[in-house]
């Protein structure tokens, strides 16, 4: 059975279930309350009105019994209209509801730092609520409002048998219990279950991305990887399947001979009221209506623990959504950005100290350390050094993407941590070498590079062109309205050189930026058109402070500096010329990139 802080833990979410409804709709909460507060009541009002149609009958009074009929078809068709009704509301509430606890999991999602991203533990999280939302709060909501309209229901029919019989109630209303505890224990039993298997369920769910994702389907079928695969995803389903089974079978199991317990009781007091009719101790209206009150008595009494049951578990549920809700997005910054740093005079980028090892693998070694750079604004510098040398990582810190773990990144002077970070990622324009491709059109791919002027039609063909992508929204069909990709009808699939320009076009949106950040950003273009970019590039550069990331000497060779990055800092730095007469590493790089064209 569950244990009592577990039930209160159960139902702790409630109250912050119920701020969101409110939020979503004022108006739809109140009305919704009036008709479960009138649907409540109606029962009994049939009960009664029944009770009158019975003794009307055994009177032999015709015009009283018609009346009566005539007054429960119309309480009936109230209770139809108030449901209907009560269906409508809801259906409208709940509605609202899954749209903004969606947009509450978004908005989280944008506060969330890059590492956050990068972390196997809150994708866990993510998939736990976003498993939740669309059915756990309409669904709670449903509960709530059925254990009221129960409650209210069951008090009415309590203070009418209460009467007839005290222990008769009591045994009747305790005989639901034992279900009831029993159902809370199994709605534990497969919270923690599912929670528990969340990391093998992403699993599961990324060799189903795998077998059906147009990024990975030629690889697949060029390896023949589809049969071993569907076989990987075929024995982790069938697993969760049998472990889920089982403990569906034997709540089904408690379920059924528990609910025996409530049948048994039911038919005690059916059998104490009819004895006591047949002894001529009650009318037969009374009868009926007793029979009527035992029944939609306990009906009601079931429904409310079976309310709480549902909520309960709803509300383990939903623990994964505030839990995620609530992932801390403090840091450094915050405080950082409280005191106003003074004035140095300094303009450009400075590394002073830095050391950087990703937060959620302590584990892991050093990218950096002690590493001190400095980059003079309207400088073009250049990184250089092998895979995982810290290039990329370097243009994070930065951009505020990362926080250093040691040390502190400045811009004109001031911490990069106690900027704004609107007003810090406008002072940068940049293209990674894992670029996206939007599927949207191609005036919104390049438009928005800058969101505030994505409908300015003069700076978009402007980005273009300078991005080099003229020719490629010359030649779509439908020109810069034309749809890209194939996951909407009637896209254009483009080449990854044609991509990779309206990439460019997209950085060369933000013209009040004054660093350019070049992660890349040609490795899909050919040796032609790579070379008319950075000549373009290198005009449209002047005055700024740019930074260019590549493996490739012939563009390397057009920075001011070079920088060399390799064993966690900066082995080598200098002009292309100084480089090479130095014969040291960079040298031997450019003579091993050399050797491939001979």
């Amino acid at each position: 059975m569950p244990r009592l802080h577990e039930a209160l833990f159960g139902f702790s979410q409630l109250p912050r279930v119920v701020r969101l409804v409110w939020r979503s709709s004022r108006a739809g909460t109140l009305l919704l309350g009036l008709f479960t507060l009138a649907a409540a009541g109606l029962p009994l009002a049939i009960a009664f009105v029944g009770k009158r149609i019975v003794d009307s009958v055994v009177a032999h009074d015709g015009a009283a019994t018609l009346r009566f009929v005539l007054v429960e078809l119309g309480v009936v068709a109230s209770s139809s209209l108030v449901q209907r009704a009560q269906q409508l509301v809801q259906s409208r509430l709940g509605g609202r509801l899954v749209i903004d606890i969606h947009l509450l999991i978004l908005d989280k999602a944008l506060q969330l730092d890059l590492q956050h991203f990068e972390n196997h533990d809150f994708y866990d999280k993510l998939m736990r609520a976003r498993a939740e939302a669309s059915s756990r709060p309409v669904s709670i909501l449903t509960e709530s409002l059925r254990l009221v309209q129960s409650t209210l229901t069951l008090l009415g029919f309590v203070g009418l048998l209460v009467r007839l019989s005290p222990w008769a109630v009591g045994g009747l209303l305790l005989s639901a219990v034992p279900a009831t505890v029993v159902e809370m224990y199994f709605a534990n039993a497969a919270w923690k279950l599912r929670n528990w298997r969340s990391p093998d369920r992403r699993r599961l769910n990324y060799v189903e991305y795998v077998l059906a994702n147009d990024g990975h389907v030629k690889e697949v079928k060029l390896l023949g990887l589809g049969p071993r695969l569907l076989e990987r995803y075929r024995t982790m389903a069938r697993k969760f399947f049998a472990e889920e089974q089982q403990l569906v079978v034997k709540r089904t199991a408690w379920g059924w001979a528990l609910s025996l317990v409530g049948s048994l009781a039911f038919y005690g007091c059916y059998g104490l009221v009819a004895i006591q009719a047949a002894r001529g101790q009650l009318s037969l209206g009374n009868l009926t209506l007793y029979i009527a009150a035992f029944r939609e008595g306990q009906g009601a009494f079931q429904r409310l623990l079976g309310a709480l049951n549902d909520m309960y578990e709803d509300s383990l549920y939903l623990s994964n959504l505030f839990a995620y809700l609530a992932i801390s997005t403090a840091s450094n910054r915050a405080a950082l950005a409280s005191v106003d740093a003074p004035p140095t005079g300094e303009a450009g980028i400075r590394f002073e100290g830095v050391g950087f090892r990703y937060p959620f693998a302590p584990e892991a070694p050093w990218v950096f350390r002690n590493l001190d750079l400095a980059i003079p604004a309207g400088q073009s510098l250049a990184l250089v050094g092998p895979n995982g040398a810290g290039k990329t990582t370097l243009i994070k810190l930065l951009t505020g993407l990362y926080e250093p773990t040691e040390g502190r990144v400045l811009l004109d002077g001031r911490d990069v941590r106690s900027w704004d970070p609107v007003a810090l990622r406008r002072r940068f324009s940049a293209v990674f070498q894992d670029f996206n491709r939007y599927q949207f059109s191609a005036r919104d791919n390049v438009g928005i590079g800058s969101v505030d002027h994505d409908e300015d039609e003069v700076r978009i063909r402007r980005a273009i062109d300078k991005g080099g992508a003229t020719e490629v929204v010359a030649d779509l069909p439908g020109g810069l309205d034309t749809q890209l990709g194939t996951w909407f009808k009637g896209g254009t699939e483009l080449s990854g050189g044609q991509w990779q320009k309206l990439a460019l076009a997209r950085a060369f949106m933000r013209e009040e930026s004054d660093i350019l950040i070049l992660d890349e950003p040609t490795a899909a273009l050919d040796a032609e058109t790579e070379h008319a970019v950075f000549e373009r590039f290198r005009q449209l550069a002047a005055g700024r402070t740019t930074i260019l990331i590549s493996h490739r000497f012939p563009t390397v060779r057009m920075a001011d500096r070079i920088v060399v990055l390799e064993n966690g800092g900066i082995v080598e730095e200098g002009s292309h010329d100084a480089l090479l007469a130095r014969g040291a590493r960079y040298a031997q790089l450019f003579e091993l990139q050399a050797r491939g064209y001979l």
